[in-house]
């Protein structure tokens, strides 16, 4: 089985140095380190791993501004590691996206947990956007085969369900998708018309 591949970013080399260990110990691979926010989220971007641990005070730009912008590029689930418990910091956390929070001293025995629920979550975020991606497609094909409807009932005088019929064998006929086939009546009729 592959393993998991981990970047750390911490500003306090011996952190790095015990949580490398740690990650090692529990057979998790190692493969980048940064100490500043701005290079963990150029490494992650590189990298590609599959998780990021991250600590929230760090220079150039905090972990959980770097945590904010690998969420939102789908780069990795980040598990933010800090001495501060705050619930100011806990809040930004949340707001930024962020999949787990381990207070320092870091344990061992919580590293694996926080991780297999990080990755467990970032997956099930990235089947729900599969998921709404795929009914906004469907919504779309939906809308442009009933305006495609709309025009062969207007232009050739067909029932709804002839028009349907029509554009389903054109479909057919021609091996496009119905969308496809939607919107060339739809392109047809306004460069036409």
């Amino acid at each position: 089985m592959e393993r998991i591949r981990v970047v750390i970013a911490d500003d306090e080399s011996i952190i790095c140095m015990d949580l490398r260990e740690m990650l090692g110990n529990l057979g998790y691979l190692v493969v980048g380190e940064a100490g500043d926010g701005r290079s963990a989220v150029n490494l992650a971007r590189e990298l590609r791993p599959d998780v990021v641990l991250m600590d929230i005070k760090m220079p150039d730009m905090d972990g959980i501004e770097a945590a904010r912008i690998l969420t939102e590029e789908r780069v990795a689930p980040v598990v933010l590691l800090t001495a501060f418990s705050q619930r100011d910091l806990v809040e930004r956390a949340k707001d930024a996206g962020v999949v787990g929070y381990l207070v320092k001293p870091i344990q061992e025995a919580d590293l694996a947990p926080a991780i297999e629920i990080a990755l467990s979550r970032f997956q099930e975020f990235r089947e729900l956007e599969r998921e709404v991606d795929n009914l906004a497609d469907q919504l779309e094909t939906r809308k442009l085969v009933d305006r495609a409807k709309g025009i062969l009932m207007d232009t050739q005088g067909l029932t709804e369900a002839a028009a349907f019929r029509r554009i389903q064998k054109m479909s057919m006929n021609t091996r496009k998708s119905m969308k496809e086939i939607a919107q060339a009546i739809v392109l047809t009729h306004e460069v036409g018309g």
